[in-house]
């Protein structure tokens, strides 16, 4: 199989129209403060199970059809000794990979940030397909302010992820593009969608240098929202001024956006998703790449506690049946108390 043909066929296994894909790619850091929030010690035996029980879920490959794992998780196996992406893979889940490294400062722009890891990016990806991995996510952040992101912010932080992608695509891994624009602060949705479009803008003409091949990756924006000291946007806004956005700045070329949740709850992203999949037939496939919108009612649910494990799981499943629902803009409010 071609490199092209391999990169078409992990894009239909994932682009179909019904299913998204959960992120379960916390940090070490992250996820320790995700079960701070539940009492439970972030241990590798807990993360292990844990992750196991989500993968476990029976059913979920019906409306899930990618994972983003840590690296710690791609080499963890379940209680039967399977190793976890074929875990994920006997329900149709394709595996993939969280590839960077952090972020940090940006030298000579302040407020800006630039995300880490690009060195030996081949040689990292050659060991994690052999793993099971068939797709990779980078994300790069940009800090909304008066004066952030400034150009070189902007140009710097889409030459990575160009960069990226570009590798990716090189060994037969697709891309998962991720340039977030961070909620924190108390700007406009005028102002979130101006900062939007000039990331998509610079983020598509760095992948066209580079050679990426639109059609064989996947975007996984931020949606456009107010910032989060702010009063919320209704659903009907976020959809306009997101799809308008993007209707500007991102080429039909590409088969999916996949939204980051970014901060919203489980049922605000889900309802946003539904908005957008209302308002107009895009030429993308519009889904969801949710970390903790998709696992928060499960961790809630868990508890630390292997008996809870079920619980955890239908919790899980709820929220991914939801948003498959939302995909298909068939979503409703009285679904949440069913």
């Amino acid at each position: 199989m071609s490199v092209n043909d391999e990169l078409q066929s992990t894009i239909d296994d994932m682009v179909d129209g019904r299913r998204g894909i959960l992120a379960a790619d916390e940090s070490s850091g992250t996820i320790a403060k995700r079960f701070d929030a539940i009492g439970v010690e972030s241990t590798e035996e807990n993360r292990r199970f844990y992750r196991s029980t989500l993968l476990s879920t029976e059913g979920l490959g019906e409306f899930v059809s990618g994972v983003i794992l840590f690296e710690e998780t791609l080499g963890q196996v379940n209680e039967k000794g399977t190793p976890l992406p074929q875990v994920a893979a006997a329900q149709k889940i394709v595996p993939g990979i969280k590839v960077d490294k952090g972020k940090g400062p940006l030298a000579g722009s302040p407020g800006d940030m630039i995300t880490y890891g690009l060195d030996g990016l081949a040689e990292r990806l050659a060991g994690y397909k052999a793993q099971g991995a068939r797709f990779a996510k980078w994300r790069e952040v940009y800090p909304v302010s008066a004066h952030n992101p400034t150009r070189l912010g902007l140009t710097a932080n889409a030459e990575m992820l160009a960069r990226y992608a570009a590798v990716c695509q090189s060994v037969g891994v697709v891309p998962i593009v991720e340039p977030e624009v961070l909620m924190d602060g108390d700007h406009s949705i005028e102002r979130d969608a101006e900062v939007n479009e000039q990331v998509w803008h610079e983020v598509f003409r760095a992948l066209h240098r580079h050679g990426v091949v639109l059609e064989l990756m996947i975007l996984k924006p931020s949606m456009v929202t107010p910032g989060k000291d702010c009063a919320k946007a209704p659903p009907e806004q976020v959809a306009e001024y997101t799809v308008r956005s993007l209707r500007r700045a991102v080429p039909a070329a590409v088969p999916s956006i996949n939204f980051l949740s970014g901060g919203q709850g489980p049922e605000e992203a889900t309802v946003n998703l539904n908005a957008l999949n209302q308002l107009w037939q895009a030429p993308w496939q519009l889904s969801f790449s949710y970390g903790r919108a998709l696992q928060e009612p499960a961790l809630k649910a868990w508890q630390g506690k292997p008996e809870n494990g079920s619980a955890a799981q239908q919790a899980l499943l709820k929220r991914a049946r939801l948003n498959h629902l939302a995909m298909l803009g068939e979503y409703r409010d009285g679904l949440e108390r069913e």
